[in-house]
């Protein structure tokens, strides 16, 4: 449920709200609007005598809120939600773009992807330490390893860092070297993780599951924002279909469904969405048409010897060419790169 509050009401009345909600038990969450604060109630709704809230001065009126998530819905803060990451604001104003390495395989490797995909305006840098993969002959990662590397490559070239974790000992380690973790779509319902991200104080990117529908991915991100972390950000990453011209089909729609749904920022993974390098640009620019917030695209030095996931991967010149293109992309979306 939602209580939304007359336009300008007082501090005191809204504090007068919140306070006889918190004595039945249930927690407050509020949004303050330039006119109107709203303020959203999780638990047990049936403590509460909602006629007598309905009399109290200032409210205006009560909404029931149907779905299952609550602290992720649009309903419970209209308002789009800004992310700070170091410097980095992401958000309804902004694009922001995410590149670098499926896997970092080395110190030098990963400084050299690092650099090029800063000249080429990217903000944040990715790379995988831990890597999830199908068949357990695959490269696994550096793990920590890797992670120092993240570290200097961020340090030497002032992006952000971003690190999938697969584990709570790869969160602890992550936590240490990295501005922002990852959850990866195969570990979007594990439950326990998700909570200990929501733990750990830093902002959390959620990858859609394989075959998970938008409302068992907002839940998802309810476990992490319900521990005390609002700071989720969404990645569409493409779901299993019948196709297999694509490695996954990227849903586009998902993007304006969750604009329509949640506050939370909403990214678009054309890489691992397509598996082909020649599908990633066009891709990249429809998601920015349809409102996407941001991509996260992967670049290699040479995608030919890749450890992981070479063919999706961008050269330093095509990623370029792409970054030039999309200005045109951002300049109609009304945002900034």
């Amino acid at each position: 449920m939602i209580i939304v509050m007359k336009p300008h009401a007082p501090e005191e009345a809204v504090k007068q709200v919140a306070s006889l909600i918190e004595k039945h038990g249930l927690e407050t969450h509020l949004s303050q609007g330039r006119q109107v604060t709203i303020i959203g109630v999780v638990g047990d709704k049936n403590k509460l005598c909602c006629d007598n809230i309905q009399l109290l001065p200032y409210v205006d009126k009560l909404i029931p809120v149907t779905e299952s998530y609550k602290l992720s819905n649009k309903k419970f803060h209209p308002e789009a939600t800004r992310i700070k990451v170091k410097d980095l604001e992401i958000g309804p104003d902004t694009l922001t773009v995410m590149a670098g390495p499926c896997a970092v395989e080395g110190e030098e490797q990963l400084m050299s992807v690092a650099k090029a995909v800063k000249k080429a305006g990217a903000q944040i840098l990715r790379g995988g330490a831990y890597k999830p993969r199908t068949s357990p002959y695959s490269f696994q990662g550096l793990e920590e390893e890797g992670l120092r590397y993240m570290a200097e490559a961020g340090k030497e070239t002032g992006l952000a860092t971003i690190c999938e974790v697969i584990s709570t000992q790869s969160m602890e380690a992550a936590a240490k070297y990295v501005d922002m973790i990852q959850i990866g779509a195969r570990n979007m319902q594990n439950f326990q993780l998700l909570r200990e991200a929501g733990r750990s104080g830093l902002p959390v990117m959620l990858k859609r599951g394989l075959s998970a529908t938008i409302d068992e991915w907002l839940n998802a991100a309810e476990y992490i924002i319900s521990e005390g972390n609002p700071n989720v950000i969404l990645c569409e990453r493409g779901i299993r279909t019948y196709e297999t011209a694509t490695r996954n089909t990227l849903d586009i729609s998902a993007v304006p469904v969750i604009k329509s749904k949640s506050h939370l920022p909403i990214f678009v993974d054309p890489s691992h969405a397509t598996g082909v390098q020649a599908y990633v640009s066009p891709l990249a620019k429809a998601a920015v048409a349809c409102g996407a917030d941001g991509l996260m695209i992967e670049v290699h030095n040479d995608p030919e010897h890749a450890l992981s996931d070479g063919p999706q991967s961008l050269t330093f010149p095509i990623f370029d060419a792409l970054m030039q293109d999309l200005d045109k992309y951002v300049a109609l979306a009304g945002r900034k790169m």
